[in-house]
């Protein structure tokens, strides 16, 4: 479904602006929010004076669309220009709820697309901050937030049907008192991780091979394969996978939304002997009943969708009509952390694993620390949740991620990862030509 993809993003960054003269340490109850520029990927100012962090986040996109995402962003960021931080930082669901329900923006969607992405990138540049500004990676800062607090980051309007303020709290609190022991353990084993590297359409039978052998040899416990080109290509693909990587590793398949429903079933049946373990995107994101009437007909195989999902209550009906087995957030697809926190406490209240979409343009290094927080305070466990890995593109950031045996290592560095470096955004700036 998308042949020629452009990998880009619609980068933002908010700098503290300085009032008066010179920076008094690293204080920012006094100073203002100033959005020094909202543009691609690239057009990156001067950093502003002293050593107080900026707030970095971005839109992955596959090209031409930057332009419409870089202007909703620059929409949505101005409404920060001059607010005292500090307040803005203690009140981020204030902040998610005033974007998200502003009515003239919200009638471009409502809650879904370019707009909701946009809020998305300004709310994860604030989280950001707030993280670099405690000197704790994201993932450690929410972990360590009271439960009160993270359940007055979400905005359950449309969710209490399935999920009330009182059983987040609920499901939360059960896990306060161990949270320590999962950060330990967290920092020692890491958060398990798949990689979608040796399963690109159009590789020869031999690298497929060679690229199963290497996921294997790199302690990687389950790979993924693109699939729907052409359903004896794919028989054979799997076939090879199958048999270099043995019985032990698990292959999961992604159609990237290429099949009408039928089509979808028959498809997958086609390929239930190599025993995949989820079949991804079978058809249209939005077609919940699609989705769900799939669900059933290639059931023990399990479909796995949202990376696509444009918002909590997509999710939520989705959760609900069981569409989805495995659930697949992404880090910029909603808007922002706040999103994502309402969609890991439906997961858990439906008992869905949330294993995340990754790869792109920073979405590794977006999307652990929500993995990574989800294990500590909301399902308080890893088992059958990986995150996805792609290797690729991060060499571009400012911590890149880093994997150990078919882990994730627990990032240290303040922030949420989501910093890329000024050589690659002054390098790849898109000039509007070429």
């Amino acid at each position: 479904m998308n042949p020629d993809p452009d990998y880009s993003a619609a980068y933002l960054r908010v700098d503290l602006g300085v009032q008066g003269r010179g920076v008094q340490g690293r204080g920012v109850q006094d100073h203002g929010v100033q959005e020094q520029g909202v543009q691609r990927q690239g057009d990156h100012p001067a950093a502003p004076d002293g050593d107080l962090p900026s707030g970095h986040a971005f839109v992955f996109t596959i090209g031409r669309g930057n332009d419409i995402q870089l202007a909703a962003v620059a929409s949505v960021a101005e409404r920060l220009i001059g607010r005292p931080v500090r307040a803005v930082l203690d009140d981020l669901g204030g902040l998610w709820r005033e974007l998200v329900h502003d009515s003239q923006l919200r009638w471009l969607g409502p809650e879904k697309g370019v707009m909701q992405m946009a809020i998305g990138a300004v709310v994860n540049a604030m989280w950001d901050l707030k993280a670099k500004l405690a000197g704790k990676p994201l993932w450690l800062l929410l972990s360590e937030m009271p439960s009160e607090a993270l359940v007055d980051l979400v905005d359950f309007r449309y969710l209490t049907d399935v999920l009330t303020p009182e059983q987040a709290l609920s499901r939360l609190r059960r896990w306060e008192d161990s949270r320590g022991e999962r950060i330990e353990a967290l920092r020692r084993n890491g958060y398990p991780a798949y990689t979608t590297t040796p399963g690109w359409l159009g590789y020869s039978d031999e690298k497929l091979a060679r690229l199963c052998a290497e996921a294997v040899q790199q302690g990687f416990a389950q790979i993924k394969l693109k699939v729907g080109g052409n359903v004896a290509d794919d028989r054979r693909r799997m076939a090879i996978a199958r048999e270099v990587v043995g019985t032990e590793i698990r292959i999961a398949t992604d159609a990237n939304q290429r099949w009408e429903t039928a089509e979808a079933i028959e498809w997958v049946r086609q390929l239930a002997e190599f025993d995949p373990v989820w079949i991804e995107e079978p058809t249209n994101p939005d077609d919940l009943l699609a989705h769900a009437e799939i669900a059933r007909g290639v059931a023990p195989i399990r479909v796995a969708t949202g990376e696509h999902m444009a918002n909590r209550v997509m999710f939520k009906q989705f959760l609900q009509a069981g569409a989805l087995q495995v659930a697949q957030i992404d880090a910029t697809r909603v808007a922002g952390v706040n999103e994502n926190l309402a969609m890991l406490l439906l997961a858990a209240q439906f008992d869905v694993p949330v294993c995340p979409h990754a790869g792109g343009v920073g979405l590794c290094e977006a999307v652990q620390h929500l993995s990574m927080f989800d294990y500590v305070a909301v399902s308080g466990t890893v088992d059958g949740r990986v995150i996805e890995y792609v290797d690729h593109l991060h060499e571009h950031f400012v911590t890149p991620v880093e994997l150990r045996q078919g882990n994730y290592v627990a990032p240290l560095a303040p922030g949420a990862g989501t910093e890329m470096l000024p050589a690659s955004l002054e390098r790849y700036r898109w000039s509007g030509r070429g």
